[in-house]
């Protein structure tokens, strides 16, 4: 019926959100950090940064540093472990009303398996995100998310110790993200969450040093957005589960967009920290557009790129 409100709610994984629009992992904190700034409640979900089993201190600073349309970091995922996380920063997302995905990661099968178990049947946290683009440190360092054998082993591995929902978070360094995307679902995955960082370097031209201590850091921000609408199109077309979608969404438009190209809900991230405002306006914005071309809800959005 024209003019009447469309209908914004979706379902993800199990989860029920409010709206499709969530914040990413590493660009909101604990949640904490941004709550004198909005009203986390209208957020679709929470994805907080990512949790190992134990506390861990990240990379040397100099850790982050703009480019143009983007910013590239090297944090190194530091993070007050799993104890640490539920003692500090759980309560009070608790009070919140809104779905809490915790982001977790390991260097070893067993690491996963070990955060994943402590998690299960936490009151407060309504899913995790497998963050798969860690390197193994028993196989040379290669990155469970480049190889979907490897990701399938940590997949399966989590969803023997967990009822929670597992979205993977694939990474665009995988040759194929088709096939990534069907290995995650084939090993138990419940949806699966893309883009990740793209690996780049930036060079301080007059001191010939790099600007990380890292040397090397991850791509993201608006430069990174088409080769996130490319991705999320191919993966969301090989799989039956949800797709999150994410990558430089700064306004409604990019969100929108990922949603054509067939996510069913999106994630805001490196825009927070230019302007905290971002995923409310991203509320906004999609509730505008539905209203304009007459959509019922979201869900006639998703997937409706026309040919």
């Amino acid at each position: 019926m024209a003019g009447a409100t469309p209908r914004m709610a979706v379902e993800i994984a199990g989860i029920r959100m409010r709206n499709p629009v969530m914040v990413a992992s590493g660009t909101f904190g604990y949640g904490v950090e941004f709550a004198d700034v909005l009203d986390l409640g209208r957020l679709g979900a929470i994805v907080v940064k990512g949790i190992r089993i134990e506390p861990w201190a990240g990379n040397r600073a100099p850790r982050m540093v703009e480019t143009p349309c983007g910013l590239v970091n090297a944090i190194g995922l530091q993070n007050p472990g799993a104890e640490g996380f539920i003692r500090d920063y759980l309560p009070f997302l608790r009070t919140q009303g809104v779905p809490v995905i915790v982001n977790v990661w390991g260097r070893t099968i067993e690491e996963y398996k070990r955060v994943a178990t402590r998690f299960d049947g936490v009151e407060g946290v309504s899913g995790l995100e497998l963050n798969i683009s860690c390197p193994n440190i028993k196989e040379g360092g290669i990155a469970f998310g480049t190889d979907p054998k490897m990701a399938g082993r940590v997949i399966a591995a989590a969803r023997k110790v967990t009822k929670l929902p597992l979205i993977p978070k694939l990474s665009p360094n995988a040759p194929d993200i088709a096939r990534m995307a069907r290995a995650a679902e084939d090993s138990g995955a419940d949806a699966i969450s893309l883009i990740n960082t793209i690996p780049a370097m930036v060079i301080n031209v007059e001191t010939r040093r790099p600007e990380l201590a890292n040397v090397v850091g991850g791509l993201s921000g608006p430069a990174i957005h088409p080769v996130a609408v490319r991705l999320v199109w191919e993966a969301a077309r090989a799989v039956k589960i949800p797709v999150i979608g994410m990558g430089g969404i700064a306004e409604a438009r990019d969100a929108i967009e990922l949603m054509i190209a067939g996510a069913s809900a999106v994630a805001v991230g490196t825009a927070n920290f230019t302007n905290p405002h971002t995923a409310p306006r991203v509320i906004d914005g999609i509730k505008d557009y539905l209203l304009r071309h007459r959509m019922r809800g979201v869900k006639q959005l998703v997937g409706s790129l026309g040919r």
